[in-house]
């Protein structure tokens, strides 16, 4: 009788929590630690605290859609990649030919 054995079946698959991918889950835990400090700093400080509650429950909210929609839009490495296309000029401008002519002489 042969047993064969599967171990590491997730080796090189991306983290998947409740929709979220990737680095989404950081940045969702990374939103949600910056609120929890806001609403610390609120109340120490004196702010209404239904003010407060309202406040994060909107912001809460907004970063939840927001970075499920990121998610869903862009993939796993969707975000990077249309960040670095954004750095990218839309078209480069030469106004002189010598680069061009120029190239014939150099050696690699």
């Amino acid at each position: 009788m042969a047993t064969i054995y599967h171990i590491n079946k997730g080796v090189g698959r991306p983290i998947v929590f409740k929709g979220l991918k990737a680095q989404y889950i950081a940045y969702l835990a990374l939103g949600l630690v910056l609120m929890l400090i806001g609403f610390a700093i609120g109340y120490v400080s004196g702010v209404p605290l239904v003010f407060l509650m309202v406040m994060v429950g909107v912001l809460g909210g907004g970063l939840f859609v927001v970075v499920f929609h990121m998610s869903a839009k862009f993939g796993e490495h969707g975000l990077l990649k249309f960040l670095a296309k954004r750095g990218l000029p839309k078209y480069l401008v030469f106004r002189s030919r010598r680069l061009f002519t120029r190239l014939k002489n150099v050696r690699l």
